[in-house]
C-alpha cells in the first residue's frame, strides 16, 4: 500500500540530484525510506537522466508520498539540480545526498537528536565513511574532531579546524531558513561543493557537529564524474577565485585566509596528481595555472606546511613544472621498479602460444570476423547462438567462428566454423576478430584491442546475487578473485539485458564502463516464433505421449553443496501425480550424469533431459515449469505458462547465496505462481490445481510485466542491426499485450493440430 505523508513541513528534506545512476538509485532511496526517523521528505531531481532513473523515481513516488520527483526537460548539472531541490523542499533542514550514496542506519534519527540538543544550528556537520566495491569501509579523517565537538555550538572563526573537513555539501545539514534566506546557490561546473561549503561555513552564526556516521560515501569504480579526466577539471581555479573574492568583501574573515589558501593550494596539487583527472598533455598547463593562482592569492606572512607538502608549495611558488615533475617522479621510483620487476618475471613465463598471440595482436583487426562462445566454450548455445543465426541472415559478410572445448567438438552443428580453445587458430581469431560475443567472460589472458567490440550477452536474469555482491556470501565467493572478475568485465563494450531489473543490477555489480543495450534475450525469440507444429514435434521427439501433462523440473546449482543432491523424491512425486503426468528432469549443467535419475528413467518414471542440447525445446514442450532459484523461470515466463516455485531450502539458500527479491513472498512482480517449501506442499499444489489457478495466473501476469520486458521475438535482430550493421535498434519492442507466444500443449490438444515432422532438432535462433 502507498505510504502517505500527512506532514506538510517535515523536519528534514533530503535533496537527491539524479543523473545516470540507475544501478544505485534504488539503494539510495531505500536507505532513506527505511530510516527509523520518519519525519522527512525526499526531493529527487531527475536531471534529464537518459537511463531509467526518472521512471524509478516515479515508481517510488507512487508508493510513498514522501518521495517528490522533479523532472528537468534538459540536463542542467548537479548544482542546478540541488538548487531546484532546495527551493522545492519544505523541511526545516536540508540534507543533500548524492544519488549513488546511501544514508547509514539511524542517520536521520541521529541528526534530529543532535539538532534538538544543540538548539537547531544553521549547519550540523556529519560524519561519514567511504565504502568500496570490495566491501572495504574507511572511516573519515574528521571522526575524532567531530566527536570532540560534543554539543558545542560555534562559528568557523571560533573553530577554524572545522574548515579542514572534507569540503562537500552532503556531510552537513543546513537549516533551510538560513540556506534559502541567504540566497545560496551553486555555481556552474565541478568543484562547486568546495565554494558552497566555505561560503556557508563562513556565513553561519551557529555550527554544531555529530560524530554519528550518517552518510556512506560510495567509491565508484567507474562512472564518477570527478574521476573522468578532461578540461572540465580546470574549473577548480574559477571556483577558488570566487572564494577569495568572497573573502575580499569580508575583512572580518581575514583570520582564516591563510588556512583557506593552504586548502586551495593543496586541492590544486591533489587534482594535478590524479591521472583520472588531469591527462598528461594538460599537466604542464594545469601546473602553470596553479602556480599563477598560488602567487595571486598567497597571503602575507604565509607559513609553508611541513614535509613533502611544503616542498610542493615551494615548487608552485617557483613555477617550475620541470622541477615538480622530477620530484614527483622520484617519489614513485621504488614502486615503479617493483612493478617493472614483476612484469619482467611474468613476461619470462609466457608460453609459446602466448608468444603466437602477441604476434597476431600486431596484425590488423579483421572487420568481417566475429568470435562466439557460450558457457565457457561448452558449445553452440544460448544468446550467442541466436545472434549467430540472425547474423548469417542479416550480416552474411561477417564470418562467425565458435570457440569450443575439445570435448565439445562433436556437438557443433554441421557447417558451423569453430576453433578449439587454446589451439593456434584460437589465438589468431581472438586477436583479430572485430566482434566478440560471449554469455560469460573470456579468460584473463584475452587482450581486448581498442578496435574490437565485445558484447556480453549474459545467460539469465539475476535472482541470486551476482558480481561484487557475492563478496558477502562465502559459498558464492569461494576461490573467486573479484579484482580479476572486474578486469574481465572492463573489456565489455555492450551489456545485453532483457529487463530493467537486469540493467540496474549489472550496472551496479559490475562497476565498469560498458553500455547497456536493452534489446531482450535473443535465445528467447523462439518462444514467440515457434508454431504449434513445432511444439508437437518436440514433444514427439521427447516421447511425450499425446494427452499427457509434461512438467519440466529444473533445479539450480547449490553453491553450499557438492554434486547433485535430489530435492524431491521423484518416485513418490510421479506416483502421486499419476499416469496423466510426465516429469522431465533437467539438472544444472555443472553436474555430471546422475545414476539415480538414469535408474528412474529406465523404470519409465521420469525422463532425464539433463543432457538434451536445447533447453528452449524443453520449455516449448512443457505444460508447466517447476524450479527453485534458476533463471529459467524468467525465460519460461515468455510462454505465459504455469510456473511453480519449489524452494525447500529457502532460508539456507538466501543466507548462503543471497537473492535480490523474495520469490516466496506472494507479491506481484516477485512470485511467478504457486509456491511450495516441502514435498507435501508441492504434491498438494498439483493435486489441488493451484499450479494452474486464477491466482497463479495473476501472479504470473505481474511477473511477466516486470521481467518479460524486452523479449518479443525480435531481440536477435535488434542486436545484429546494432552490433554488426551500425543501425538503430529495430524493430521496436512489441508491447507485452500484443505478443503471441507459442501455443501451450493443452491448447493444441483441444485443437488437435496434426504433427508435421521436419526432422530438425532445435529452434534456437529460428
Amino acid at each position: 500500500m502507498p505510504v502517505e505523508n500527512g506532514n506538510a513541513s517535515p523536519k528534514i528534506s533530503v535533496v537527491v540530484p539524479v543523473y545516470k545512476v540507475q544501478g544505485y538509485l534504488r539503494a539510495c532511496l531505500d536507505s532513506i525510506l527505511s530510516q527509523s526517523f520518519e519525519d522527512f521528505e525526499i526531493v529527487a531531481i531527475d536531471d534529464h537522466s537518459p537511463d531509467a532513473c526518472g521512471r524509478i523515481l516515479d515508481e517510488y513516488a507512487a508508493l510513498d508520498s514522501r518521495v517528490i520527483p522533479v523532472h528537468f526537460e534538459e540536463n542542467r548539472g548537479i548544482g542546478k539540480a540541488r538548487d531546484a531541490g532546495a527551493l522545492k523542499s519544505r523541511g526545516e533542514y536540508i540534507l543533500f545526498l548524492d544519488s549513488d550514496d546511501t544514508l547509514a542506519e539511524g542517520a536521520l534519527q541521529a541528526i534530529a537528536d543532535r539538532l534538538e540538543a544543540t538548539g537547531n544550528p544553521d549547519i550540523l556537520l556529519l560524519n561519514h565513511v567511504r565504502t568500496y566495491w570490495n566491501n572495504r569501509v574507511q572511516a573519515s579523517a574528521a571522526g575524532e574532531m567531530l566527536a570532540g565537538a560534543g554539543t558545542d555550538v560555534f562559528t568557523a572563526l571560533e573553530r577554524p579546524e572545522f574548515l579542514t573537513m572534507f569540503a562537500v555539501v552532503w556531510n552537513r545539514a543546513y537549516r533551510r531558513e538560513f540556506y534559502v534566506g541567504n540566497n545560496f546557490t551553486f555555481t556552474d561546473g565541478i568543484y562547486e561543493d568546495a565554494l558552497m561549503v566555505y561560503k556557508t561555513m563562513l556565513t553561519a552564526q551557529r555550527i554544531a557537529a555529530t560524530d554519528h556516521v550518517c552518510v556512506e560515501y560510495r567509491q565508484r569504480r567507474q562512472g564518477n564524474s570527478m574521476r573522468t579526466p578532461g578540461r572540465k577539471h580546470f574549473g577548480i581555479f574559477e571556483q577558488y577565485t570566487r572564494l577569495f573574492e568572497f573573502l575580499d568583501e569580508r575583512p572580518h574573515l581575514e583570520p582564516v585566509r591563510a588556512l583557506l589558501f593552504e586548502r586551495a593550494a593543496s586541492h590544486f596539487l591533489f587534482t594535478l596528481a590524479r591521472e583520472d583527472r588531469i591527462v598528461p598533455r594538460d599537466r604542464a598547463e594545469f601546473f602553470k595555472l596553479s602556480a599563477a593562482h598560488y602567487k595571486r592569492f598567497k597571503p602575507k606572512g604565509f607559513v609553508l606546511p611541513e614535509g613533502s607538502q611544503g616542498v610542493r608549495f615551494q615548487l608552485l611558488e617557483r613555477g617550475s613544472y620541470t622541477a615538480y615533475a622530477a620530484v614527483t617522479a622520484a617519489t614513485k621510483t621504488r614502486r615503479q621498479v617493483i612493478k617493472r620487476a614483476t612484469k619482467v618475471k611474468t613476461k619470462l613465463g609466457k608460453t609459446a602460444y602466448n608468444r603466437l598471440y602477441q604476434l597476431h595482436l600486431r596484425r590488423p583487426v579483421d572487420e568481417k570476423l566475429a568470435v562466439y562462445s557460450a558457457y565457457w566454450n561448452r558449445g553452440v548455445a544460448c544468446n550467442p547462438a541466436a545472434i549467430y543465426q540472425k547474423a548469417k541472415e542479416l550480416a552474411p559478410d561477417v564470418h562467425g567462428v565458435w570457440i569450443v572445448r575439445r570435448d565439445a567438438v562433436e556437438t557443433v552443428p554441421e557447417g558451423v566454423d569453430y576453433v578449439v580453445a587454446n589451439s593456434p587458430r584460437y589465438w589468431e581469431v581472438m586477436a583479430r576478430a572485430k566482434y566478440l560475443v560471449n554469455n560469460v567472460n573470456f579468460p584473463n589472458n584475452f587482450v581486448k584491442r581498442p578496435e574490437q567490440v565485445h558484447l556480453q550477452t549474459h545467460h539469465g536474469t539475476p535472482l541470486k546475487q551476482m558480481g561484487i555482491d557475492q563478496q558477502r556470501y562465502p559459498a558464492a565467493a569461494k576461490n573467486m578473485s573479484f579484482a580479476k572478475m572486474l578486469e574481465r568485465a572492463d573489456k565489455w563494450d555492450l551489456s545485453l539485458t532483457s529487463n530493467q531489473h537486469s540493467t540496474e543490477i549489472w550496472e551496479r555489480v559490475y562497476p565498469c564502463a560498458f553500455e547497456a543495450v536493452e534489446y531482450g534475450y535473443p535465445r528467447n525469440d523462439v518462444y514467440f516464433r515457434a508454431t504449434g507444429e513445432d511444439v508437437l514435434r518436440i514433444r514427439a521427439e521427447l516421447g511425450i505421449e499425446e494427452g499427457k501433462t509434461a512438467i519440466l523440473y529444473c533445479p539450480t546449482v547449490r553453491d553450499y553443496q557438492k554434486g547433485y543432491v535430489p530435492r524431491i523424491d521423484l518416485e513418490r512425486f510421479c506416483r502421486e501425480l499419476g499416469p496423466d503426468y510426465v516429469v522431465l528432469v533437467r539438472t544444472h549443467y555443472f553436474y555430471g550424469a546422475d545414476p539415480q535419475l538414469q535408474a528412474l528413467q529406465d523404470r519409465g518414471l521420469i525422463k532425464d533431459v539433463s543432457r538434451y542440447p536445447v533447453v528452449e525445446d524443453l520449455c516449448l514442450a512443457a505444460d508447466a515449469l517447476i524450479t527453485d532459484y534458476s533463471s529459467i523461470m524468467f525465460d519460461y515466463a515468455c510462454l505465459d505458462r504455469p510456473i511453480v516455485t519449489y524452494a525447500d531450502d529457502w532460508e539456507v539458500y538466501q543466507r548462503a547465496r543471497g537473492v535480490y527479491f523474495d520469490i516466496l513472498s506472494g507479491k506481484p512482480g516477485e512470485t511467478p505462481g504457486a509456491t511450495a517449501t516441502s514435498e507435501e506442499e508441492l504434491i498438494e499444489v498439483f493435486r489441488s490445481g493451484a499450479w494452474n489457478s486464477d491466482k497463479a495466473a495473476e501472479l504470473r501476469a505481474a511477473f511477466r510485466e516486470r521481467f518479460v520486458q524486452f523479449d518479443d521475438g525480435n531481440a536477435a535482430e535488434r542486436v545484429v542491426r546494432h552490433l554488426f550493421l551500425g543501425q538503430d535498434a529495430a524493430p521496436a519492442v512489441v508491447p507485452l499485450h500484443e505478443r503471441t507466444p507459442a501455443p501451450a500443449p493443452s491448447v493444441l490438444a483441444k485443437a488437435r493440430i496434426p504433427l508435421q515432422p521436419t526432422g530438425e532438432r532445435g529452434l534456437i535462433g529460428a
